[in-house]
């Protein structure tokens, strides 16, 4: 068994770029091995900012014999009547490679059987490597130097070896050899490769972590044991992480430490500033922001100083900046900055920001009604919580939205809930994050994601596989989450059509985002519900009360009543396309439809659904003997027809808890 190593070394890659590459490169050579019918054991890719590679391991030293059968000319045109070879007979031969020996006949036509012979792996390696590298994609691909072919940058040196020998490729206009490169800094800048498997060590050696996984493991960990020193806990989001990971071949923490005058600033704008745009990892110690942090540099040595000036000399700058803009911002109150709302677009056709916010108001006082809960610092909260996009900070710092509103509004002297529901509104941030505690946030949050969604289906905008406006997957996502954790009882369905009269542009689309809504409940719930399940309990508009309907897809999921799903589905099997009138006991000819409706009637609607299963349940034995005694297809048409409405009676029952149906 072999293994190959694939190395193309790049100037500095766009971390952005690097794990959609290492995802292409994986699914591309399993795709091509796999259509070569290659045997191999194992695929994995490693990236760093100058280099990426490929290592398979288990490869067969070349592909199988393939046999293959080709259908021919007809037998008699093929033969003569002496059975030998016609034209037509020798010219097939010929044009599979075979002899006379190798044809026969079935089913009234010729055959050959030829045997293509396998390939050689280190020929169909260097055939078909350049061609797998070059169908990489990503953002603002170009031409680099004379060169006719697009790539993310320009390319450097590639390695392509096959066990102990190399495959000569091409990529572009590099020819592959066995020398890598190590570290920039590295003492030994050519590395040269004799084996696949001796390329992680060897990388290793000249101060490359060529592995991602391993690289981001070694950054949490020296993030932990830097700051442990200082008997503090570092912050990092995975999106850090990631870029840190990206940017790095060789991580090292530095400790840096700022201007303690700097921490009078909100925390969130201070680790905005050092995690988004400048990449440190901010340090807490006994739950607050110090002034001290970790950046990862990519370096190898032991005198950091002039990193240490050179990062403390740049958050300066940027911290600086942002105590100008506070300083400036809150001059006025944040009530202020609502009119300046008038000036900033919502959206294409609408309105502005100051109508988005007017919208907001309205549908949250109509939401708070109905929750039965006090709306007086909710519609404070809905009116200030767009107010700090005209600000210095946030045109500045544009992540921070909300963070400085609830900011502004303290220094303003807004209630502590104002505050907050500012913040929440914006939550959840993302699809793992926290939603909103309290009931402002909730609110207006629901309200502001609401009118979004609406917004964007008015406007004919609603998301495809290849876009999403406005992040509407996210925004009805964020609703569903929101309910769900507060345990709120609301129709979103009623708010939907709210809000589509409240928008400057009308357009019938209420059934649209409806479905939109429920299919984003179904893709949420389905990691922990069956999708059989979610859909069958949708039968009853489940945004009515989504809380209800998680009620229902949770007793159903735990039923196990084989008689009833059985009798359910024969009901809907009969009564199919059928029309449905009244029950009339007039027409009741047998014992079984009399004890069947009885029992019918006496089952009413329960919010316990588990009770009301049982209930369900105890209609079995009701069900069993209207099957056995009657005959539903009566040739009384009355009768008939009075028989099928008592099913359809029945059905409404099942009806009521799921669509036994999809069941």
């Amino acid at each position: 068994m072999s293994t190959y190593l694939l190395e193309v070394g790049t100037e500095e890659l766009p971390y952005k770029f690097i794990p959609q590459a290492i995802s292409q490169l994986n699914q591309g050579f399993k795709a091509f091995l796999i259509s070569n019918k290659v045997k191999f054991d194992d695929i994995k890719v490693y990236a760093t900012p100058r280099r990426l590679a490929v290592l398979v391991y288990g490869l067969d030293s070349k592909t199988k014999d393939e046999e293959k059968i080709i259908k021919g000319p007809i037998a008699k045109i093929a033969y003569d009547e002496n059975g030998n070879l016609t034209k037509a007979g020798e010219g097939f031969a010929k044009k599979n490679g075979v002899t006379s020996d190798d044809l026969y006949v079935e089913n009234n036509y010729l055959h050959a059987k030829i045997i293509i012979k396998g390939q050689d792996i280190k020929t169909l390696l260097a055939e078909n490597v350049p061609s797998l590298f070059m169908k990489l994609q990503g953002a603002h691909f170009m031409r680099w130097g004379y060169n006719d072919e697009k790539f993310s940058r320009p390319i450097k040196w590639n390695v392509s070896i096959l066990d102990g020998e190399e495959v000569k490729i091409k990529i572009i206009d590099k020819e592959s050899s066995n020398v890598s490169h190590g570290h920039r800094f590295a003492p030994n800048k050519d590395v040269v490769i004799t084996k696949p498997e001796d390329y992680v060590e060897l990388m290793r050696k000249n101060y490359v972590i060529v592995d991602q996984n391993e690289r981001k493991q070694i950054i949490i960990k020296k993030a932990h044991d830097e700051a442990e020193k200082l008997g503090a806990v570092p912050y990092y989001t995975e999106d850090l992480l990631e870029e840190v990971t990206f940017i790095t071949e060789y991580p090292i923490a530095v400790v840096c430490e700022f201007s303690p005058e700097f921490l009078k600033l909100p925390e969130e704008l201070v680790v905005t500033v050092m995690a988004v745009h400048q990449r440190y990892f901010a340090l807490h110690k006994d739950g607050k922001l110090i002034n001290k942090f970790i950046t990862m540099t990519n370096y190898i040595g032991h005198n950091f100083e002039n990193i240490k000036e050179g990062n403390v000399r740049v958050i300066k700058a940027r911290l600086d900046d942002a105590v100008f803009f506070f300083n400036e911002d809150t001059k006025k109150p944040l009530e202020d900055y609502v009119e300046a709302l008038k000036g900033v677009t919502f959206q294409k056709g609408m309105g502005s920001m100051y109508d988005k916010t007017q919208r907001l108001i309205d549908l949250s006082k109509v939401i708070a009604h109905d929750l039965n809960v006090e709306d007086k610092d909710i519609l404070r909260t809905a009116k200030l919580c767009k107010a700090d996009l005209t600000t210095n900070l946030v045109f500045e710092f544009t992540e921070l939205q909300g963070f400085i509103g609830a900011d502004y509004a303290k220094v303003s002297g807004e209630d502590e809930k104002v505050c907050e529901g500012i913040k929440e509104h914006y939550f959840p941030i993302n699809a793992e994050s926290e939603t909103a505690k309290g009931i402002e946030g909730q609110v207006v949050g629901i309200a502001d994601k609401i009118d979004t969604v609406c917004a964007v289906f008015a406007a004919g905008k609603k998301p495809t596989g290849s876009s999403d406006p406005l992040g509407v997957r996210r925004a009805a996502l964020g609703v569903i989450r929101t309910i769900l954790d507060g345990a709120l009882v609301m129709d979103i369905t009623k708010y939907i059509k709210i809000a589509l009269k409240a928008l400057p542009v009308q357009r019938d689309c209420a059934d649209e985002i409806n479905e939109f809504f429920i299919q984003r409940l179904i893709i949420f719930l389905s990691d922990k519900y069956n999708k059989n399940i979610l859909e069958a309990c949708a039968l009853n508009n489940p945004l009515a009360d989504i809380t209800d309907y998680v009620k229902r897809v949770e007793t159903v999921s735990g039923m196990n009543k084989p008689q009833l799903l059985e009798n359910a589905n024969r009901v809907i099997r009969i009564i199919k396309d059928k029309t449905i009138g009244q029950v009339d006991e007039k027409y009741f000819v047998e014992d079984a439809e009399k004890d069947l409706y009885k029992a019918v009637k006496a089952v009413q609607p329960l919010k316990d659904y588990k009770a009301y299963l049982e209930k369900l349940d105890s209609l079995n034995p009701a069900v069993e003997k209207f099957f056995n005694d009657v005959l539903v297809m009566d040739k009384d048409e009355n009768i008939k027809n009075n028989r099928i409405s008592l099913l359809g009676l029945l059905k409404g029952k099942y009806d009521y808890l799921a669509d036994f149906g999809n069941l």
